[in-house]
């Protein structure tokens, strides 16, 4: 743990990435509060790996203040962010100061500030409050009984489903903003019938806006996490109702701004998650044919390493 806390507060370390396209925010400015893979769960199917160890304790893990002078010169660059995004190496909600920052980011811009969390800090008081000032959150439930959420969450001990359901149902009490509870299916873990009711009875309690399903499409830790396919997904929006809806692969038109750095932004995206050469392409607006070039030379500098899923290739951080 003290090699990865040196590692995210090294001089020059960046906590910030992108805009990346994101299938539901558009161009998503990333925002990396933690040391790589600082998580309370071990899901199956994470696109950056096994965790070593889990833990629930909250501190601030890397600097507010350089965390902030980064965002602010993101946002005075003029590229287009559709979305300040707390995500990337573990859980968000983890970092003492996210509430700091999110009041502090809506105060430098009226682009809206979204956090992607696995629910399980929402069980403190603190934490709620802290989520207050964001304009959506993002909370994952992916199992509502004790043995399909110890299947594919691998969580740190003392984090059960019934907890983060019931949190999650005073948070949306509490809360002015947007949910949108994301759902991961996972083939044979968690998409049976007898699962699924108990599931859309959860959303009932929950309330959220939105309902979005999802399913394994990076490389995830375990090669045993596979996806459902379209017509599996199909099935269970309808079960589940109006609300729900499959992310889909984004679509929206590429950057315009020119990335001055291409290797650098590569790795930094790279580092949170496997990435393709056409993300990456509408994300630094370069072609396809340029980035491919670039990652290239990275790959043999030994900076990334390439990795084939599902018949598509990601590049990945060493």
């Amino acid at each position: 743990m003290r090699e990865l806390w040196d590692r995210a507060n090294k001089p020059g370390a960046r906590f910030i990435y992108g805009p990346v396209p994101s299938r539901r925010l558009g161009f998503s400015l990333g925002v990396d509060i933690l040391p790589f893979k600082t998580c309370s769960m071990n899901c199956i199917y994470c696109q950056l790996g096994p965790s070593p160890k889990t833990t629930a304790r909250r501190r601030e893990y890397v600097p507010e203040s350089e965390v902030l002078a980064q965002i602010r010169k993101a946002l005075e660059s003029g590229q287009r962010i559709d979305a300040v995004t707390f995500s990337g190496s573990g859980e968000p909600t983890l970092h003492s100061g996210i509430g700091r920052l999110i009041r502090r980011i809506k105060k430098m811009t009226d682009i809206p500030a979204v956090v992607i969390t696995n629910g399980s800090c929402l069980v403190s008081e603190r934490v709620r409050r802290d989520l207050a000032g964001a304009d959506i959150v993002v909370p994952s439930l992916d199992a509502v009984t004790p043995g399909v959420f110890r299947k594919i969450n691998r969580p740190h001990p003392g984090v059960s489903p019934a907890k983060i359901i019931a949190a999650l149902a005073r948070f949306r009490r509490e809360f002015r903003g947007q949910i949108w509870l994301e759902i991961m299916l996972v083939k044979g873990v968690n998409d049976a019938p007898a699962h699924l009711e108990k599931l859309k009875e959860a959303i009932a309690r929950i309330g959220p806006d939105r309902v979005q399903l999802n399913t394994v499409v990076r490389p995830p830790a375990e090669p045993s996490a596979r996806p459902l396919s379209l017509g599996e997904l199909k099935k269970i929006k309808s079960f589940l109702g109006e609300k729900t809806e499959i992310i889909a692969r984004f679509q929206r038109k590429a950057r315009t701004s020119r990335t001055k750095n291409i290797g650098s932004a590569i790795l930094a995206t790279a580092k949170r998650r496997p990435v393709t050469a056409e993300d990456l392409s509408l994300s630094l607006a370069e072609s396809v044919v340029a980035v491919r070039a670039r990652a290239g030379r990275l790959v043999k500098q030994g900076k990334l390493k390439r990795v084939m899923h599902k018949g598509r290739e990601y590049f990945e951080s060493r």
